[in-house]
């Protein structure tokens, strides 16, 4: 079974199809990379993933769970991180993630216990007394992606998780999603990065709201005859002339 299905996923609002015909398959331990424009689709497809919107038509899979029949149940056996970080910044790092923890339906011990094998994994545990607003933005992203894992999801779904921060530390958080990957875990993250899609296993190239390729990195350099990222980007989008270059 796939870990995320989808079949003809579509949304809209009034007139404005957000996500058309959305059809979709991913594997269990694969990293997906939904790629795109700013207003592309991204977004509004893995809310609908997420069971945080409804879809106007069409069907969704995920971990086993028919997002519109429950999206609560799916809320259960995955993680989310927005792309604010999900943090709230006038709680402390622990308290953070005693908050998730109790969303997630964790008791105390499993809270304490996990808490404190996150922050000594990420070298953060002298900073687990510190207000959010007072660490730097990379190891905010990287506590929000961990807070994310807490409950140990089947599936976490990252809505551009490397806005705004420096080369290296997106590098650091691409090599927090592999060792997630490496334990079994389903990531799907949607970046507007070209570069990011030679990380993924596999990419979908996401244009007015329809999937307009899909495939390795590799596969599609080899598929429209380019080289880079860029100039598959370029190719793809331009005659919707909606793409821009990040």
């Amino acid at each position: 079974m796939s870990a995320i299905s989808s079949q003809s996923l579509t949304r809209k609002f009034g007139d404005f199809t957000a996500v058309d015909n959305l059809t979709l398959e991913v594997a269990k331990g694969e990293i997906f990379g939904f790629l795109g424009a700013n207003g592309s689709g991204k977004t509004t497809a893995i809310r609908m993933f997420c069971g945080l919107l409804a879809p106007t038509s069409g069907s969704a899979i995920v971990a086993g769970i028919d997002v519109a029949k429950q999206p609560d149940a799916v809320k259960t056996r995955i993680g989310y991180m927005s792309q604010r970080f999900s943090l709230y910044e006038d709680l402390t790092v622990k308290e953070n993630l005693a908050f998730y923890g109790g969303v997630y339906g964790l008791n105390r011990k499993e809270i304490k216990d996990r808490s404190n094998e996150l922050l000594d994994r990420l070298g953060f545990k002298a900073q687990e007394n510190t207000l959010i607003q007072s660490l730097p933005l990379g190891w905010r992203q990287k506590l929000a992606f961990s807070a994310a894992l807490l409950h140990r999801p089947e599936i976490v779904f990252l809505d551009e998780p490397t806005g705004g921060v420096d080369p290296i530390t997106r590098r650091q958080f691409w090599e927090l999603i592999y060792e997630t990957a490496a334990t079994g875990v389903t990531v799907l993250v949607t970046t507007h990065y070209m570069d990011e899609a030679e990380y993924c296993t596999r990419v979908s190239i996401m244009v007015n709201g329809r999937m307009e390729a899909l495939g390795s990195s590799r596969e599609l350099k080899q598929q429209y005859g380019v080289d880079n990222m860029d100039a598959l980007f370029f190719q793809i989008a331009r005659p919707g002339g909606t793409f821009t270059h990040a």
